[in-house]
């Protein structure tokens, strides 16, 4: 196998991460981005001590386990790799890629070990609490758009009209707030020359709480009188409800979410989401699971591996907002977190108390 050389085959797994093996006539190729059973046109693009590496150039047969019922930027977007499939299938490659990185380990090991197996998420759809969704556009000097990259892509914008991954209150957000900046002809920041306005609308909405923070961030070159779109957004028909919508003014020349300075437009700049019975606030940029019922059924694995913690003292280590600590609290002494951004440290203290919780301490 020559780097150059355009080949086919078919995919017999796929490895983390997302990494799909494939058999050619001229032996194995790693390709992202493919699905066990395709047949693919690939490009060989590196050969190093007999391992190739190619990129996806053409899907010549789906995977016989592929369904249609995708959304309509699936392939384009780089959002999801496993929507065409069914989620049992997706849950099947995603067990076959944690047991064999063990194996690759567990086997060297003198004692037997078991694998017990995936947990599904409770949700498949419309799970995810947090969106960072980008302004660009979907090719050069193109409308102005909202959305995720496309795949392989770090300019091209897709708008997500109808993200699979997100409850329809965030659609509905992402839709009144493109459309009106585009009725207004305002600019987005385009990463090379660094100029222009209009960066990132982030969104978190809590899965069980149903409370919305709205980020629309955006450098300082430009100024616009942004009232008119908190009305609009306060007079959306949502399931939800929006409690804090915030003006995050960001001028660093990498592409990051970050905050030189917040303005808070319309009611405060937190929310709350519940676990396993506690609810905690979050802060715009403090970690928190973006899978609510996926993360309680992490949780509750966690606590019950644990056992009897009486007279112990855990340590909560990248401890985010708290929520593994405070949910694991009440088996321990005492515990500890540790956490480097200070303000995800301070409201996992806030939320300590909010709980009623006297056996835990954050420290950033």
């Amino acid at each position: 196998m020559k780097k150059g050389q355009t080949l086919t085959g078919k995919v017999e797994r796929i490895d983390f991460p997302n990494k799909g093996v494939v058999q050619t006539e001229d032996g194995i190729c790693i390709v992202k981005n493919s699905l066990p059973g395709q047949e693919i046109c690939l490009g060989v693009q590196k050969v190093r001590k007999g391992k190739a590496e190619g990129r996806l150039i053409e899907v010549l047969t789906s995977s016989p386990m592929e369904t249609n019922e995708t959304c309509p930027h699936f392939g384009e977007c780089g959002g999801c790799t496993y929507l065409s499939l069914p989620y049992e299938e997706e849950l099947k490659i995603k067990e076959g890629q944690v047991k064999r990185l063990l194996d690759s380990v567990m086997d060297r090991q003198e004692e037997p070990w078991v694998f017990e197996g995936i947990k599904a998420r409770p949700a498949i759809y419309e799970y995810r609490n947090k969106m960072e969704f980008s302004f660009g556009d979907e090719y050069k000097d193109g409308p102005l758009s909202l959305g995720l990259h496309k795949k392989g892509s770090t300019y091209d914008v897709l708008t997500a009209f109808d993200c699979k991954l997100v409850h329809e209150d965030m659609t509905k957000i992402l839709v009144c707030v493109l459309n009106y900046f585009k009725e207004r002809n305002v600019s987005y920041y385009k990463k090379m020359q660094h100029v222009g306005y209009l960066r990132h609308l982030l969104l978190r909405r809590g899965d069980v709480t149903g409370e919305i923070l709205v980020n629309i961030v955006t450098t300082t070159q430009e100024e616009h009188d942004l009232t008119p779109l908190v009305q609009a957004l306060l007079a959306l028909p949502l399931e939800g409800t929006i409690v804090g919508i915030l003006h995050i003014l960001n001028d660093s020349l990498s592409d990051v979410v970050q905050s030189d300075e917040t303005r808070v437009l319309y009611g405060q700049d937190y929310f709350y989401e519940k676990l396993l019975g506690m609810e905690f606030k979050i802060t715009p940029f403090s970690f928190f699971q973006p899978n609510s019922r996926a993360a309680e059924v992490l949780y509750s694995t966690v606590r019950e591996y644990l056992g009897d913690m009486q007279g112990k003292t855990l340590y909560d280590l990248f401890s985010g907002t708290g929520t593994i600590g405070q949910i694991l609290s009440p088996g321990a002494e005492k515990v500890i977190g540790v956490e480097i951004i200070e303000e995800a440290v301070k409201a996992a203290n806030e939320n300590a108390v909010h709980n009623g919780i006297t056996n835990c301490r954050f420290l950033a």
